[in-house]
Order: structure tokens, then C-alpha cells, then sequence
């Protein structure tokens, strides 16, 4: 039994739910802004120092022990629609949330992503422009130490540079970048939530090539810095205590408490004056639809109707292949250039592209080395004649929100505490088909100007998630078609808070993490605001 203390908080102001980028960011600000807050977390919290020995059990061959001890019936799902979700490969519950095994790769949306309809008439607007995010981009980009060069022609308008100077392009980048200029297509910089430089504390890179799922030296931002500041500031970060329920009082207008269970099997309430969510696009849903009461028999939060619609991912498009050279690619394990060129459209037939170039493609030697039965100078040719010259271009694609894809309840089945498990329930469209068609046809033409062998290539049937989970408690000013408002208040509950990508109207083709911190920060600043 885990001895530590889970009694809940007295006389608290604000209770998270989740401790990942949202949650953390959240809790620190109003943390440092005097109020007394209390953090939540189903996960438990992972020693940093272990971080060597959980990149070690990943790269081992045969060994299948999740990293972060996803599985069982704490993390049972049920997957419906047309594509097969594999979640558990998509989410950590731990603090540190997602950040404990992304890729760390942050980029602003851009200034179309918010006004799709309006401008193109396709998809829907947000309730926000870039105009209302632009100054949270800029402290979201301070917050998690991101480092850029500031030289996308095709990104929105920026305040200042970038906190820390870009990574080098990679060598193989040189290879890509010749093949690219022939061909029109303009490259840049990809901006890193990564210490290029030596930053607050932590190591600059230093270069292991394994930054997913772990990075080993702390490098990569991860939400355990907002948490520790948090928790400096004064507040409580419990781990391992699932949250159940929220309950409400009898005019269903304000949350009174979140009901959560300790390890040991206790249940506890923890009672607060505001109330935010930052558990994840599928976690997030699945907490107001468990929530359900007289008053809301369809789910907390839910009279709209929209909890748990509209769930969207990016889809990866990617082609690869080898050349008669050397590319000197799992030198560097995360992307140097892009390209934002085929992103926004001026018509309808707009479906965003984010072009990569990647510097991970083929086996490392270690792979090799480790999957091999050979020995001595049979390995060592085996090796030299399975590294080193494998080449490959991915790409994010869009996907439109469409109401069927959605979150729901799994009434047949139940999690470890007896609650129904979330069911994802995720098909493509023909658009989105056809997005990814035009991605490979870009990277074949890109692989084909280099002079590579195509060995495979990653279409529209063989597609699989980028595991960004969006749209499930989607933001507007309407109350019957949305569930939070700008500030990312609940319609329905004047004290509930939804932090996170949950809220997003659209997904665009970027990752969502910098826009998560953005909105966390606006968010907070709105709750300091009522507190």
C-alpha cells in the first residue's frame, strides 16, 4: 500500500483533473498567483532518474513491458468506427501526461486554421482568431523553452524570436534540401520544445537519437517542470487517484466537488471553487459522460450534445526509401526541416498538409545488432549493409471534424473501478483520403528528384493516427452546438474548466501541444480572473 497522503484539500480554489502540459500549466500559474490549488492524477508520478533504464527496456528485442505501464483494465478501451484506434499506444497516465513520450516537435496553427468556414466555407470557424492566441503562442513558447529560427515564410506573424536558437539541419536535411529546391518546394527550420542550449537547469541535446519514447537526459520539455514549479508555489500534486465523478449542487450550475479513489480503495472528495479538466481528448469525455445526474442524464456538461463528438487525430502520410550513399540518418531522433508549403489553400479543396523530413528513417545499428543471430564480422557486414543509407518523408495530415467520430461509453465493459470504458469510435472521409493521396504523391516526387529507391510507402489504406486527440469538447459561443466558450468555460457549469485539445474546433496539420499550452494559459488567466 502507498503510504503517501490522499486526503483531499482544504479550503481549495482550484482542482485540476490531470497532471500532463495542460493541467501543469494551469496549475503553475494560478499557483503563482496566490491561489491554493490541488492537482488530481489517475497516473503515478515516474522517478526522472529512471528515464536511462525505460529507454533501455524500450530498445530491448523481445521485451513488450509497456514504458510507461499503459494496459490492463486501468487503460481498457473499446475500439468501433471503421479504423482500428490503438489508444493505449497513444497516452500516458502519469504526471507529465503526454509530454513523457511525444515528440516534442511545437508549431502555432495557422491564421486560416481558425477561420476555415468563413474564409473557405469549409469545416467551421473557431470562436477565437489568431489574433486572441498570439500573445499566450509567445508565453507558451517561453514556457516550454522552445527553440526556432523564426524563418517559416508560410507561418502566422510572430512577436519576437524564438527563446533559444534553432537546431542545425541534419545531413541528411542537405540531401532533401537539393532535391526540394529543384523541384519549388520551400524548406525551414522546425521549431523543438528541446534545449538546444543548456536552459534553467536542464541538459542542452545531446543527441541519443531516442526521444520517443524517452528522452534521457531531459532535453525534451516535460510537464514535470510546471509541475515542480507548481508545487514550489505551494500547490498539491496527488498521483494515483483516478477521479470518478464530478458532482454538482442541486441547481446544476456549479461543480462541488470531484470524487476520486486512492490506491488503498478509499474515496474521497475533493471540493473546490473552480473546477478544470486537463485529462487528454478521450479522458476528458469519457469523465462528463461518466458524470451523468437528474439534471444531466446525458452527461455533465453535455446539453449540447457535443461531448465527445467531433474526436479528430492528424494522419501520417510517408514514403521512404534508399539511396547509393550515405545519409547518416537515427543520428539525430527528431525533425530539423519541414515544410508548411502545402497548407493552406485558397479554396475549398483545402486539406493541410505539414510536410516532414525525417531523420529517423531505416534501422540503427543497435536494431540490427540486438534483432541478429550472427556474430563478429558476419554482424558487422550485416550491419553496414542495413544502415546508413535509408531516406524518408512523412507528413501530418488533416482531418475535418465529422460528428460519428466520437467518444462514447462502452456500457458492456468495464475499468478496474466497475465504470464503463471509452470506445473510440474513428473512420476516415474522402477528403481526408485524398489529402494523404497528394502527401505521398509530394514526397515520391521529393524521394524520386533524389534519386532514391522507394521501398514503401504509408497511403490512405495503410494510415494510422499521429495520436492527437482533438475535438472532443469542442469550443464556440453557441451553447447547443458547443461546450465551452472562449475562455474555455463550460456553458452549462459557471466554475468547470476544460484545459486541453479536447476544445479545439479544428485540427489543422500541426501539433497540438503549443496550441494545448496557449489555450491553458488563457484559460488560467480567465479563472484568476473570477477567483
Amino acid at each position: 500500500m502507498n503510504e503517501a497522503d490522499r486526503t483531499p484539500t482544504e479550503n481549495a480554489d482550484v482542482c485540476i483533473v490531470g497532471a500532463g502540459p495542460a493541467g501543469a500549466l494551469v496549475a503553475d500559474r494560478l499557483a503563482a498567483a496566490g491561489h491554493e490549488v490541488v492537482v488530481l492524477e489517475a497516473g503515478p508520478r515516474f522517478d526522472p532518474d529512471d528515464r536511462e533504464e525505460r529507454m533501455e527496456t524500450h530498445l530491448r528485442p523481445g521485451d513488450d513491458t509497456p514504458v510507461w505501464g499503459m494496459g490492463g483494465p486501468r487503460d481498457a478501451y473499446t475500439s468501433g468506427g471503421d479504423r482500428f484506434y490503438p489508444l493505449n499506444a497513444a497516452r500516458v497516465k502519469g504526471v507529465g501526461g503526454s509530454t513523457l513520450h511525444w515528440q516534442g516537435m511545437v508549431m502555432r496553427l495557422h491564421e486560416q486554421d481558425f477561420r476555415l468556414d468563413s474564409e473557405l466555407g469549409v469545416a467551421e470557424d473557431w470562436p477565437i482568431d489568431y489574433a486572441d492566441l498570439r500573445p499566450y503562442y509567445a508565453a507558451a513558447e517561453e514556457a516550454l523553452a522552445v527553440a526556432g529560427a523564426s524563418d517559416n515564410p508560410f507561418a502566422p506573424p510572430r512577436e519576437q524570436p524564438h527563446p533559444l536558437p534553432a537546431f542545425p539541419p541534419s545531413y541528411s536535411d542537405s540531401l532533401f534540401a537539393e532535391a526540394c529546391e529543384e523541384l519549388e518546394i520551400t524548406t525551414h527550420s522546425v521549431p523543438n520544445a528541446r534545449n538546444s542550449e543548456p536552459y534553467d537547469g536542464e541538459s542542452a541535446c545531446v543527441g541519443y537519437g531516442t526521444c520517443r519514447p524517452v528522452c534521457p537526459s531531459g532535453a525534451k520539455y516535460h510537464a514535470l517542470r510546471h509541475v515542480d514549479s507548481a508545487e514550489g508555489e505551494g500547490a498539491r500534486v496527488i498521483d494515483e487517484v483516478p477521479v470518478q465523478r464530478l458532482e454538482h449542487d442541486e441547481s446544476g450550475e456549479r461543480v462541488t466537488a470531484a470524487v476520486y479513489v486512492t490506491p488503498d480503495g478509499e474515496e474521497y472528495r475533493q471540493e473546490a471553487a473552480e473546477f478544470v479538466i486537463a485529462a487528454g481528448g478521450v479522458e476528458t469525455p469519457r469523465l462528463l459522460l461518466l458524470s451523468e445526474s437528474d439534471q444531466y442524464p446525458d452527461g455533465l456538461a453535455n446539453s449540447s450534445g457535443a461531448v465527445g463528438r467531433y474526436f479528430m487525430d492528424h494522419l501520417f502520410a510517408g514514403v521512404g526509401g534508399r539511396l547509393d550513399e550515405p545519409t547518416r540518418q537515427k543520428h539525430v531522433g527528431f525533425n530539423t526541416t519541414e515544410s508548411h508549403q502545402f497548407y493552406d489553400r485558397e479554396d475549398a479543396s483545402r486539406g493541410a498538409i505539414k510536410l516532414e523530413c525525417l531523420n529517423y528513417a531505416g534501422p540503427a545499428p543497435a536494431d540490427i545488432a540486438m534483432g541478429s543471430e550472427s556474430f563478429g564480422d558476419d554482424l558487422l557486414e550485416e550491419i553496414r549493409a542495413g544502415y546508413g543509407t535509408h531516406v524518408a518523408m512523412g507528413a501530418l495530415v488533416e482531418q475535418f471534424p465529422r460528428a460519428e467520430n466520437r467518444i462514447t461509453l462502452d456500457r458492456s465493459r468495464t475499468d478496474d473501478h466497475g465504470n464503463p470504458v471509452p470506445e473510440v469510435v474513428w473512420s476516415l472521409d474522402e477528403r481526408t483520403r485524398r489529402t494523404i493521396e497528394r502527401a505521398n504523391e509530394i514526397q515520391r516526387s521529393v524521394l524520386e528528384e533524389m534519386g532514391a529507391d522507394i521501398e514503401w510507402v504509408v497511403g490512405p489504406d495503410s494510415t494510422g493516427p499521429a495520436y492527437h486527440h482533438m475535438g472532443t469538447t469542442r469550443m464556440g459561443t453557441d451553447p447547443e452546438s458547443s461546450v465551452v466558450d472562449p475562455d474555455l468555460r463550460t456553458h452549462d457549469l459557471a466554475n468547470l474548466t476544460i484545459a486541453g485539445s479536447s476544445t479545439f474546433v479544428t485540427g489543422g496539420a500541426m501539433n497540438p501541444t503549443l496550441t494545448i499550452a496557449a489555450l491553458s494559459l488563457k484559460a488560467a488567466d480567465a479563472i484568476d480572473s473570477r477567483l
